[in-house]
């Protein structure tokens, strides 16, 4: 496994993640629990959650994933073997009223209360690297292809939010921050705050980025590689649409998509042909179709840590096996010429 220097911090990431979502809804504490102690024994050490966890958010759901965490840590003592992140819910627009009395917004009096419960529930006295799960303000986002400008609902400035976190880093309870479904303009504003204001410099963005979605490289892959802000790549698998067992509509019992409706971003008219094109690469050549794609976005110059997700024990083996795996010449030709004829058809 390789690591690598997180932003302009001090802290180090493992180039593949563990994704921890499904933990309280589709995995057991107990299952969960064999996740990270796999992880860990691979060195993953890089591990990603959010006060939302697990997925698909409900009220009975909400922070039982950081709850699960925080139960490991106090069982196997393993708090300083990791790089640990997790992320506050922004500007709901009308959803999750059960967070915060469905007030929540990314002002102070909830980034207090969020992280405060954080850290109480993973049972520890700082989070490594803590995250804005979406800005406070309208943008496109989880398959929206275009802007509507309303500054009428910008929401809480950024300049206040990163102010109240500038406080949480000088208190300890945070070492550095970042963002997550953000755009070029976000990230470059915020790290203008910092140049200007002395406001703390965003380490990473969090954003969707697969063999269905590679609009990061438009705009935001030059920014961070110009500006050390790594990308974390969530969804590398396109929520398990790229390892092809939904194709022809099919949507086996236990999957995310039986317990979870909110599929749309995956459910659009190329998602069957450019799935279906990728998979026949992928045995062409004798790969496993999840492992190439896993790899295809690790091993990208402007890619920190590909975070990766499973539910089984040996689907999580094979996820953290694909950094091993390295596409040839021939395979990556072949994956971009499927990227144009199918261009993002899940942005």
């Amino acid at each position: 496994m390789d690591y690598r220097r997180i932003g302009r911090t001090d802290l180090v990431a493992s180039a593949i993640g563990l994704g921890t979502m499904t933990w309280g809804r589709q995995n057991t504490q107990d299952e969960a629990f064999a996740q990270m102690d796999l992880a860990l024994d691979a060195g993953i050490t890089f591990w990603d959650t959010a006060e939302m966890y697990a997925i698909p958010p409900t009220a009975e759901t909400y922070g039982r994933t950081e709850t699960i965490i925080g139960n490991w840590f106090a069982s196997r003592g393993g708090r300083d073997r990791v790089v640990l992140a997790s992320k506050i819910i922004g500007n709901p627009r009308g959803g999750f009223p059960w967070v915060r009395g469905g007030t929540a917004r990314l002002d102070r009096a909830n980034l207090t209360e969020a992280l405060d419960a954080s850290l109480k529930r993973l049972q520890t006295d700082w989070i490594d690297l803590y995250q804005l799960h979406w800005p406070d303000r309208v943008t496109p986002r989880f398959g929206q292809r275009s802007y509507q400008h309303s500054p009428g609902d910008d929401g809480v400035p950024l300049e206040e939010t990163l102010g109240v976190l500038d406080e949480f880093i000088k208190a300890g309870k945070i070492r550095a921050v970042g963002l997550s479904n953000e755009t070029p303009w976000g990230v470059m504003h915020s790290i203008r705050l910092a140049e200007t204001r002395g406001l703390p410099r965003v380490a990473t963005i969090q954003n969707a980025y697969n063999l269905l979605n590679r609009t990061y490289e438009s705009g935001l892959a030059e920014v961070g590689l110009r500006e050390d802000v790594g990308l974390l790549a969530y969804a590398p698998l396109a929520a398990g649409t790229l390892s092809g067992k939904y194709l022809g509509g099919v949507i086996p019992p236990g999957t995310r998509r039986s317990l979870d409706p909110r599929r749309w971003r995956y459910d659009t008219p190329n998602v069957d042909p450019a799935t279906k094109s990728y998979v026949e690469i992928a045995r062409r050549y004798g790969l496993s179709p999840t492992q190439m794609a896993i790899s295809f976005v690790a091993h990208q110059p402007f890619v920190t840590s590909a975070l990766i997700g499973a539910t089984t024990l040996d689907h999580l083996r094979s996820n953290i096996a694909a950094y091993e795996v390295r596409l040839s010449d021939e395979v990556l030709k072949e994956i971009e010429t499927v990227h144009i004829r199918y261009n993002d058809p899940c942005p």
